[in-house]
């Protein structure tokens, strides 16, 4: 076995430059995607939910990549073809999943096709990802690895930078609200832009990567070189011996003591994904709340044991009364409004230049206003207003009706999953129905929820500074990896960053300043630093032969195990927690929930006993010199 050589740092630099367009896109994913689903019109205690899927995919794909990995040779080389089809596929998905609010779908359909893009965004950057952490595996030596992983990390992080700031960048020239349900321009082309470049990233680094041969690459991790037909044959020979399953049962400790500490480390990141534009935004922004509406519920006389009514809910999206819509999308529909005694339903009513109704719904300075389900006043007595063009003074309050109100005893209400309109007859189509029939004795009410405006500047404007605050947090990680280079104990250096990240994040419990939250964020950042660097180099350290790609893929399963866990959890712990005062849910609790995760992985570090090599040798031991041959190779290769 020959000891791999020495590389130039540029050599090391084109070996993980691909990873900077990778992690634009990534950073766009992890800053803006809960955005995204809230401005469609998702409830903040599904957010988490939204984020199985990402890392269940990511569970099954990146073994099999790293396994199929292993076994590929072919012009492109061994990791680099899984670097193109991710890619490819991940630029397609950016330039699709930012318009999922404005393809005319309803709540319900854009929720779904939003996380149908969120699945194949995190898939293929997951895949275009993986090749870079083989790449170091498989070219650099042991003594050089720490250097290239910090490499890669600056990489990484200056990639986050991009695509945190790029929506604020963009807010200078474009507008960053948009009509309800729909993604501000600031946001979709963020997108567009990072998909641009990571289209270029990976023709630099197809460019600039040459993989070694099999038989060179055979040379330096210690196996018996064989050419492409016994490979193959081997293969099939082996498939039963040496199969992701057995590899697992034999992986080294070292495997699972830092799989315990990605746990918490990856939840808390998750819950941060998840909650942290909400969570600015109420507690530094002071966005408005809204109540949402998701179905009604009918009381039908029945009490339990404490007497309490015992309602049936109906919660779909869309609710119909005959052909007038009670629900839609959120929105408890407007009924009417009584003109002197007589319940009209204009189409238009102002005072002077003030426009109360118009297009059939009640407006308010900054958009459509959400009907309550009591009746309100919009205008007094002895003030004239102009009802569809006709002035009338009124003798009386005019007081509006929800349709809700409205609703007849022995009528049928409809209640539909999708409702789209017809282009061709203009008349509204319901698909997947339920019919109710009314009688005198039901009482009906709203279910509801009280929400953030997603649609208000507030929000918006937090969305863009969130992504502010997490370049921050990238910048910090860069910073703070250099740091980590000069400490003579990694497991220190491991630890103490965790708990620093502890500290960020429940720090942003008391802060309400947007400013003051960087220093939040930064120390977020130090986590972020070592969770980057340290896993893959403890675990590469203890590696060597011919299973590095699967062994890595299957390691990747230490990231989407704990965030399928936290997903699956995240809107249960969410409801134990009062809501703020404006009514919505307190999201910054599922912050300090990621502090306290960080401050465990922090304590698991000490349960990490290192070692070099399949034999498990302790640093230092066996270490052949490189010959001046395979230097110069390495000087001329890439």
């Amino acid at each position: 076995m020959s000891n791999k050589p020495d590389y130039g740092f540029w050599k090391l630099w084109n070996l993980s430059f691909g990873f900077f367009g990778v992690q634009i896109a990534y950073a766009l994913q992890s800053a803006q995607v809960s955005r995204i689903f809230s401005t469609i019109g998702a409830d903040p205690h599904d957010l988490s939910y939204f984020w199985i899927l990402p890392p269940l995919m990511g569970l099954i794909v990146q073994p099999i990549v790293g396994s199929a990995s292993d076994r590929t040779w072919n012009r492109f080389g061994r990791r680099l073809p899984y670097l193109l089809i991710g890619a490819a596929v991940a630029i397609i998905v950016m330039c699709l999943l930012p318009n999922a609010g404005s393809l005319n779908l309803s709540v319900g359909s854009a929720i779904i096709f939003g996380l149908i893009m969120l699945m194949f965004l995190d898939t293929s950057i997951n895949m275009a990802m993986q090749p870079f952490k083989m790449l170091v595996g498989d070219f650099v030596n042991e003594k050089q690895k720490g250097l290239a992983y910090s490499i890669q990390s600056f990489l990484c992080n200056a990639g986050s930078v991009v695509g945190y700031v790029c929506p604020i960048i963009l807010a200078m020239f474009l507008a960053n609200t948009a009509p309800e349900g729909e993604v501000p321009a600031t946001v979709t082309w963020s997108f567009y832009i990072g998909a641009a470049v990571l289209a270029l990233c990976v023709i630099y680094t197809m460019v600039k990567v040459k993989e070694m041969p099999p038989r060179q690459y055979a040379e330096y991790h210690g196996i018996e070189y064989v050419d492409k037909a016994a490979r193959k044959k081997a293969d099939k020979k082996d498939a039963g011996k040496e199969n992701m399953f057995v590899l697992l049962r034999k992986a080294p400790k070292v495997f699972w003591s830092v799989g315990l500490v990605q746990f918490f480390c990856w939840a808390a990141f998750l819950y941060m994904w998840s909650y942290s534009t909400d969570a600015i935004a109420n507690h530094a922004f002071d966005a408005p709340a809204v109540e949402s509406f998701k179905g009604i519920k009918i009381y039908e006389g029945n009490t339990d044991s404490n007497g309490e009514k015992i309602y049936k809910e109906f919660a779909d999206k869309y609710i119909y009364n005959g052909d007038k819509p009670v629900i839609s999308d959120g929105h408890l529909c407007f009924g009417g409004v009584d003109i002197n005694g007589v319940l009209t339903t204009p189409a238009t009513l102002s005072i002077g230049t003030d426009t109360i109704i118009a297009g059939g719904e009640i407006v308010y300075v900054g958009g459509v206003a959400k009907v309550t389900p009591d009746n309100g006043v919009v205008a007094r007595s002895g003030q004239t207003v102009t009802v569809d063009g006709e002035d009338i003074i009124l003798t009386e309050d005019a007081l509006t009706h929800s349709a809700l109100s409205l609703i007849k005893p022995g009528e049928t209400l409809t209640m539909a999953h999708i409702s789209t309109v017809d282009r061709t007859t203009g008349k509204t189509v319901l698909e997947q129905t339920e019919k109710i029939t009314t009688t005198g004795a039901q009482e009906i009410a709203p279910i509801t929820s009280t929400v953030l405006n997603s649609a208000s500047k507030q929000y918006q404007d937090a969305g863009d500074w969130n992504g502010v605050l997490l370049a921050i947090q990238a910048i910090a990680a860069v910073v703070w990896s250099i740091a980590l280079a000069r400490f003579r104990k990694r497991k220190l250096a491991y630890s103490l960053s965790l708990l620093l990240g502890a500290i960020g994040f429940i720090s942003v419990m008391f802060i309400t300043n947007r400013y003051a939250l960087g220093v939040s964020y930064a120390l977020m950042g130090c986590a972020w630093a070592a969770m980057l660097a340290m896993p893959f180099t403890i675990l590469t350290n203890a590696l060597s032969g011919n299973h590095i790609g699967t062994y890595l893929g299957l390691f990747n399963c230490t990231i989407c195990i704990p965030q399928i866990v936290a997903a699956l959890v995240g809107g249960g712990i969410l409801s134990w927690f009062a809501p703020s005062a404006n009514g919505a849910p307190d999201t910054v609790w599922m912050l300090v929930t990621s502090g306290i995760l960080l401050a465990i992985g922090a304590l698991a570090v000490w349960g990490i006993r290192e070692t070099f090599g399949a034999g498990g040798k302790k640093d230092g031991e066996g270490v052949e010199l490189v010959s001046p041959a395979a230097q110069e190779l390495a000087d001329t290769e890439m």
